[in-house]
């Protein structure tokens, strides 16, 4: 497999606060890379970063063999795709979400219509086409942005705690869902989550930002078992506790 992304000694600015350094990071093309850590740990400038909506400070980010300054911003922009917490709907209907995208990429509308209905269909919306986005429950409305952005055909895909806004029943059920639509599709996507359990049945990998810095990345036994650093252990360890205590009770 080849890389689709390379990071070499970058830096990350926000607010005119350093607030992440990723010293060597790759991406397989088809890889699933979950980032956890707690907060302000510079995950969500991560994403943002990789989305093209904020440039490095520093380093190297290089995507598809070209580095981050070679490339036009709206191409590059064409290549990824951004899910956020709360969807950001726009007050028309589902079908029209997903065909503006497409629009602004010159599709013809009836490939348009075809791709956004398979989409619908792929994510169980295809009856919502014709509902306005905004009268939507949250479960609906963010299986509409993850069809918004995978109809797009991204070569990245990026997923801001998409699941954290909704009940556990219908996180639960999105979640076994999108697995099993990441494992068909084989998108490159970057996963952020605050849950350890999500981080490890999405991700191939896990990587831990923590205090403004990679501090890992490995398989969830690797960083569960061999955490790097006294950071890394800090924040895998409660979790693994009470994880451990939940099913000591049977939940």
């Amino acid at each position: 497999m080849k890389n689709l992304v390379e990071l070499h000694n970058l830096t990350l600015r926000r607010a005119d606060k350093t607030v992440l350094t990723i010293p060597a990071l790759t991406i397989e093309e088809g890889e699933v890379l979950a980032v956890v850590g707690p907060n302000g740990a510079g995950k969500s400038t991560f994403l943002l970063t990789l989305a093209g909506l904020i440039p490095p400070l520093s380093g190297k980010l290089i995507f598809a063999g070209r580095q981050f300054e070679q490339w036009r911003r709206l191409d590059y922009r064409r290549q990824v795709a951004l899910v956020l917490q709360e969807p950001l709907l726009l007050d028309r209907s589902v079908l029209d979400n997903l065909l503006l995208g497409l629009r602004f990429r010159k599709i013809p509308k009836p490939e348009a219509i075809q791709r956004s209905m398979e989409w619908l269909n792929r994510l169980g919306i295809a009856e919502l086409a014709q509902r306005k986005a905004r009268s939507l429950s949250g479960g609906e409305a963010q299986r509409v942005s993850l069809a918004r952005a995978l109809v797009l055909e991204p070569r990245l895909l990026l997923l801001d705690e998409p699941f954290a806004a909704l009940d556990p029943p219908t996180r639960s059920e999105l979640l076994q869902e999108f697995v099993a639509l990441l494992h068909q599709n084989h998108t490159t996507t970057i996963f952020v989550t605050h849950h350890l359990s999500e981080a490890a049945l999405l991700g191939n990998r896990i990587a831990v930002f923590s205090e403004g810095t990679l501090r890992q990345i490995g398989s969830f036994e690797e960083i569960c078992e061999q955490p790097a650093d006294l950071a890394v252990a800090q924040f895998v360890r409660p979790i693994l506790a009470r994880r451990s205590t939940d099913e000591a009770d049977g939940h």
